[in-house]
């Protein structure tokens, strides 16, 4: 019988991304309906099920490897933390769950945040299956709070004749255009365990006599398509009519022009330039039938007498006051989607302006698209989220960046990984 790799809280397929590069496929078990409707879209495996009810009797005698990224909520930045009030309750579901006593439903009555107990389940089926000596390996991952807790599971694992490696795992030190930290663990029963060697850092590394090196972290602007440079390159737009000009929009025509005076789109392409033409040259009567012309970049963009202006981009992680603001240039900070979804926005200041010109107003924030955080994410522009724009961003904030999945699979797959085989910007 070939045995299976169990994705528990298994998401859109973080994980499951990871392994079809890899060659291989697992089975996710998760509750979401979206989850589910995009893991089917994707042609993932999936038991649409409650990973805390689901029994694990199940899989005994066919796993090959257990996944587990509970749901992070209760303990993320981005909520009210109730997971750390529940810790020691955690803790507690853990060692009991470790000897076959299930406390589960005592405990879950103390709970400030009855997700906080999530964190346990990967024991219950870790228990059933040890009893038949499997899995071979395990690949866990949490936001950073919860390392305290794979600590607990470290223990218990090495216990069970497992090698067992816990720690913080930077994203963006494996080519993921995001600084996002999480908590990992990872054990195998026939191997060392231990993290994969970071492919990205900071500032490149040259090759040398002490390792491979290592390339610069990926920016926002490569992942998305925009191309690789030292600072973000703004792109000349050209606006219409008296007292109006451009409004430049990342990513793409995601607005209507919401006036006669040439209000229009842009796309921030770093090998191409999107001008929006003037009513005057369009063939139309109004600015939602203005033309729009790419030119290469070499070549200046044609401005008749509208006034031009070049924007800088950034992206804001929320509206916070203390909210990570990171250039196109570089990745982006943690992602704050989902329930915060419209939060995460575009931003732009001033880069280069004409001189002797009256320079146009500043653009106005521009929200992410789901599109876009999925790139951010490490997914293929092409995935295909289903539901609505709420609902697609949840999906995307509790995923598993694909990318840092794969480098975490392939040792305990004995595979290969090829970085080039993952393609984000369409």
């Amino acid at each position: 019988m070939r045995r299976i790799v169990l994705d528990l809280f298994a998401g859109p397929g973080g994980w499951s991304h990871a392994l079809t590069v890899l060659g291989s496929r697992d089975i996710g078990l998760e509750w979401d309906e979206w989850a589910c409707k995009t893991r089917a879209v994707s042609g993932q495996l999936t038991i649409r099920t409650d990973v805390a009810r689901y029994p694990t009797w199940v899989f005994s005698g066919r796993v090959l490897g257990l996944i587990a990224s509970p749901p992070c909520q209760a303990w993320s930045m981005a909520g009210k933390r109730l997971g750390l009030v529940d810790q020691p309750l955690v803790h507690q579901a853990v060692a009991d769950l470790s000897t076959g006593r299930d406390t589960r439903e005592q405990l879950l009555g103390a709970c400030a945040d009855e997700r906080s107990l999530l964190a346990a389940e990967p024991m219950r089926y870790l228990h059933a299956l040890n009893t038949v000596g499997e899995p071979e390996w395990v690949a866990m991952e949490e936001v950073p709070d919860v390392l305290p807790l794979w600590k607990q599971y470290a223990a218990i694992l090495r216990g069970w004749g497992f090698s067992v490696w816990t720690g913080i795992l930077n994203a963006a030190d494996y080519g993921v255009p995001q600084t996002r930290k999480r908590a990992i663990l990872l054990a195998s029963r026939v191997r060392t365990a231990e993290p994969p060697p970071p492919t990205h850092a900071r500032t490149a590394e040259p090759e040398s006599l002490f390792g491979p090196g290592r390339a610069r972290w990926m920016s926002m602007a490569e992942a998305l398509g925009w191309g690789a440079t030292d600072r973000p390159v703004p792109t000349v737009c050209a606006g219409g009519g008296p007292g109006g000009g451009p409004e430049p929009f990342p990513s793409g025509s995601r607005k209507t022009l919401t006036n006669a005076r040439a209000r229009g789109t842009w796309t921030p392409r770093l090998d191409t330039e999107t001008v929006l033409a003037s009513p005057r040259e369009s063939s139309g009567g109004s600015a939602r039938q203005g033309s729009r012309k790419t030119h290469p970049m070499a070549t200046p963009a044609p401005t008749s007498s509208a006034e031009v202006n070049r924007w800088s981009w950034s992206l804001r992680s929320n509206n916070q006051a203390n909210a990570t603001v990171r250039r196109a240039d570089e990745p982006a900070g943690t992602l704050f989607v989902g329930h915060r979804a419209n939060e995460c926005t575009w931003v732009a200041e001033p880069a280069v302006t004409t001189p002797g010109r009256e320079q146009l107003p500043v653009p106005e924030a521009i929200r992410i698209t789901a599109q876009e955080a999925g790139v951010l994410q490490s997914f293929p522009a092409d995935y295909p989220w289903q539901g609505n724009k709420g609902q697609q961003f949840s999906q995307i904030g509790n995923a598993v960046p694909p990318r840092l999945a794969a480098h975490l699979l392939a040792p305990h797959l004995n595979k290969p990984f090829d970085p080039n085989d993952f393609t984000l910007a369409a």
